[in-house]
């Protein structure tokens, strides 16, 4: 009814904000005075209820409101009105702002002119500088008992921002910043991005692959509530701040990945988007506007979002602009436009900006030229990012983004600020260096500033207290990485004896093994609440269906519907408190899931181990770059590869049969892979892994391939005896019993089944062959090579052997390697070995055929080892002519076939 009202009857005083000329202009303005006595009479709540009802109405009615309800005006979300009183000392923290910013780029210059061509970044840094300052004086918090801690994930090419705070703080001493990207330099030198793994004291998370860190901080941000549900962490507070560029944006694990956090209700999560609106080359969106484009997308997946755009000094203006005709001009500009201003004349501006608009040219004539030029952008406004960081630290029940407008190059003048080669601007003239030190107000004389000297104030100054003091009040510096968690202890092998005792004549999978070991783990008393189990919405497939009632799948808000499967045993069953972590159909939010499981011990020092099971082809193929982050960031845990093979998995094709992740995890170093064929082989590499991570607390992590074909698991020989040659990748599985001519079939994986047929195929040609299980040609191939090296530069002492040479050393006869992977996973070990050997794999694309069929097109059947054994005997003279004939003949050998590879 009060939408109804007339306007002459609930008119307020409020002042007209747009002329009123027509009948259909009176309406407009009454509506909007209506809502606003509604605002003023009964509140916020009131008002949105009543709109929403408006906009459901016009929705129900077929009309389409996509733009009115996604964006928002292009200007600060919040007003003058609400932005709280500021805190700090603006004036004394721009100085030391100015100073960072100054040694920042002082680190770049320095690391051109010595000559190195290391390189570095000075542009991203000089845009984002004033909203990390303006958190690291005000917001960003450090662990203690009272609060969780926070992580500061910043773009990786403002580190020398980073660092030169750091210097400033006492952190980093100038022989380091001196050697920036120079890290095997005397005294140590610092890395060019953000890398824990070289920085293990500093550095929190891994930004410098575009695009990963958003994934990677939603999953954490996740993790952090999965671990307070469950009681392994306590509830008291921790933010993840993570800063990102405009163009990272672009790529499609960013957006990607959005829902999930505000389906989480993730308030735990602060991303902020620096929109400099340059990529590396040239504009993000020239002819559009990323901002409204990023706020679209956000809104649509239920964040709050906050916009930066404007600095106070626009603030008279838009209360002078009663008809809105600057908002206008400010929808209809492009960000193409808006990056032309940052580099024109006040005069270009102007005249650009008013467009013969006489009403826009009147109310900017209050403004000099040079005022209009200056004039800066939000980013670089204390004030106004201090009420965005207030307001995003106080969310509840979602996640937040901050959209901050900013100029790349931001106080460089016209050397770089907005330019499209900000991005690529290593290095600064003389003159350049000397007037942005005069900008700055850098205390330095002429000769010093030539040379990008750094400046240091002394500690007693009243920049270093300031910043000391409010590090202090926040609890600590950050970045920080510290490693405190409870003690591990690594159970006895005594746990996993229904496994080591083999399968009783029943046929399982090694995928099978892995899940009993795995359900054992979860019930131990010492270390099964640290046991996260990761699934992207493949458990049944793997056999994990079992672990849905007793374990739980996390769901943040328990489970408010009754399964389908309710009165089975193997119900479907999430919980707040649930331990498996169900990613759906998303390897790259399982393997965040991963990285975040996997460095819980340095975040939260809370020790989880994860178990992520996956198809082993979408593992390292799509998300290899995370895989590889997790090195990075110090990860630890298991990755299984399962329903592994090329010829194992039966019918899938091309698309799902995987005959290379075990190359491919070879070319991560702190990643050990094993392939084991055998349940107590896999039960002794997780227990040792266990043990080596985190009860010995070795930076390495497992990839271990699984497979789904069953067949009879053997008892463990003598544990004493194998277990470190399983562990170190090969040991003599069986023993021939004939005394023929000698031949050792080496097998890894479901092949050994393969194998195990072939040897009883040679013995019909009276041919002895010894079995090998190899449980990691990397391994193997990882220590040949740390030998060779160690001989290489020991010349003159007394020669090592490699494990492979000891195990090998009294052995003669033929070697034949099976893999269900590339010739190259066996292959690189030929040179170690004291004859020939013969590599079978898979090298070829997949196809859609039984496993039987399978074997023979790849050439890894029982038929073509025994066949390949043969020819390798006849090739050394140790077997007649007529013999290899015969065979050919009697194991079906089609010479002709065509080759797999091609």
């Amino acid at each position: 009814r009060q939408l109804a009202l007339s306007a002459s009857h609930i008119f307020t005083g409020r002042a007209m904000n747009t002329k009123i000329n027509t009948v259909t202009d009176l309406e407009k303005q009454e509506w909007i005075d209506s809502i606003d006595c509604v605002l003023k009479q009964q509140g916020d709540i009131r008002a949105k209820d009543l709109l929403r009802s408006l906009q459901d109405y016009l929705l129900s009615s077929g009309l389409s409101l996509e733009e009115a309800t996604l964006n928002t005006p292009y200007c600060n979300s919040i007003p003058v009105e609400a932005q709280p009183a500021y805190p700090g000392d603006i004036a004394l923290e721009t100085r030391i702002e100015n100073i960072i910013r100054w040694n920042a780029m002082a680190m770049v210059l320095q690391a051109y002119d010595n000559g190195s061509a290391v390189g570095g970044h000075i542009a991203t840094y000089a845009s984002a500088a004033t909203m990390l300052e303006v958190g690291f004086h005000h917001f960003f918090r450090g662990r203690c008992q009272e609060y969780g801690g926070d992580l500061v994930n910043v773009q990786a090419h403002a580190a020398p921002g980073i660092y030169a705070r750091a210097l400033l703080e006492g952190r980093l001493t100038l022989q380091q910043m001196q050697n920036f990207r120079r890290e095997l330099s005397p005294g140590g030198g610092l890395c060019s991005y953000p890398h824990p793994r070289r920085m293990p004291d500093f550095w929190q998370m891994p930004t410098a692959s575009m695009g990963l860190s958003t994934p990677s901080s939603i999953y954490l941000a996740k993790f952090t509530k999965y671990l307070e549900n469950r009681g392994l962490k306590a509830d008291n507070g921790g933010k993840i701040w993570t800063f990102i560029g405009d163009g990272e944006a672009d790529e499609p694990e960013v957006l990607g990945t959005i829902n999930m956090a505000a389906r989480e209700n993730l308030d735990n999560l602060v991303l902020l988007v620096n929109c400099n609106l340059q990529r590396l080359d040239g504009p993000v969106r020239g002819n559009g506007k990323i901002i409204q484009e990023l706020e679209r997308s956000f809104r649509g997946a239920g964040w709050n979002v906050i916009k930066v755009i404007w600095s106070g000094e626009w603030d008279n203006l838009f209360a002078r602009d009663r008809d809105g005709i600057l908002q206008k001009r400010m929808e209809q500009a492009v960000d193409g436009d808006y990056q032309w201003y940052s580099v024109a004349s006040g005069q270009q501006v102007r005249q650009h900006w008013i467009k013969d608009n006489p009403e826009l040219e009147k109310l900017m004539q209050t403004l000099t030229d040079e005022e209009i030029r200056c004039i800066r952008r939000g980013g670089h406004d204390h004030k106004k990012l201090y009420a965005a960081f207030a307001q995003a630290s106080q969310a509840q029940g979602k996640p937040t983004v901050i959209l901050v407008k900013t100029i790349k190059g931001y106080g460089m003048g016209s050397a770089a600020e907005g330019q499209n080669t900000a991005h690529q601007k290593k290095q600064l003239s003389e003159q350049e260096r000397l007037n942005i030190a005069k900008r700055l107000n850098i205390p330095l004389d002429e000769a010093a500033v030539k040379r990008a000297e750094f400046y240091i104030p002394d500690a007693a100054s009243e920049e270093i207290r300031y910043l000391n003091l409010q590090r202090e009040k926040l609890g600590g510096y950050l970045p920080s990485r510290t490693e405190e968690y409870p003690a591990i202890h690594t159970p006895s092998l005594a746990l996993f004896n229904t496994v080591l005792e083999g399968s009783n004549q029943r046929k399982v999978s090694t995928t099978m093994s892995f899940v009993r070991i795995l359900s054992l783990l979860l019930k131990d008393k010492a270390i099964g609440k640290y046991i996260v189990p990761i699934v992207p919405d493949e458990a049944r497939t793997f056999g994990m269906e079992g672990l849905f009632a007793s374990a739980g799948i996390y769901s943040y808000c328990g489970q408010r519907y009754q399964a389908v499967d309710a009165g089975q045993i193997l119900h479907y069953k999430e919980a707040r408190d649930g331990q498996i972590l169900q990613e759906g159909i998303c390897e790259t939010g399982a393997m965040a899931s991963f990285l975040s499981a996997g460095t819980a011990y340095a975040v939260h020092g809370v020790p989880t181990i994860p178990f992520y099971v996956f198809y082993s082809i979408f593992g390292f193929q799509r998300v290899g770059d995370m895989i590889w982050a997790c090195g990075d960031m110090l990860c630890k845990g298991f990755l299984l590869g399962a329903t592994a093979g090329r010829t194992t998995l039966n019918g899938e094709g091309l698309q799902h049969q995987d005959g290379h992740s075990q190359l491919v995890a070879s070319t991560v170093p702190n990643l050990l892979s094993y392939d084991p064929a055998f349940a107590y082989e896999l039960a002794i590499i997780i227990r040792h892994g266990i043990y080596r991570m985190y009860e010995n607390n070795e930076n390495i992590f497992y990839y271990i391939t699984l497979y789904n074909e069953n067949y009879l698991m053997p008892a463990s020989p003598q544990i004493d005896a194998i277990e470190e040659k399983v562990l170190k990748g090969i040991y003599c599985y069986q023993r021939a019993k004939l005394a023929g001519p000698k031949v050792h079939l080496m097998a890894s994986g479901a092949l050994m089944s393969e194998v195990i047929k072939a040897k009883q195929l040679l013995a019909n040609y009276e041919i002895a062959a010894d079995i090998w299980s190899v449980t990691s040609y990397n391994q193997l191939y990882r220590d040949a090579i740390a030998c060779e090296r160690h001989n290489r530069l020991n010349a003159l002492d007394q020669e090592q052997q490699n494990y492979l040479q000891q195990a090998m050393v009294n052995e003669q006869g033929l070697f034949i390697a099976v893999s269900d992977y590339m010739k190259a996973v066996p292959e690189r070990i030929s040179q170690w070995l004291p004859s020939d050997l013969i590599a079978l794999g898979t090298d070829g694309y997949g196809l859609s055929e039984a496993r039987d069929s399978l074997r023979q097109h790849f050439e890894v059947s029982a038929e073509y080892i025994a066949y390949s054994a043969l020819y390798g005997l006849y090739r050394q003279g140790k077997l007649e002519t007529s013999v290899l004939k015969s065979a050919k003949t009697e194991l079906n050998i089609n010479s002709n076939k065509a080759n797999p590879l091609i």
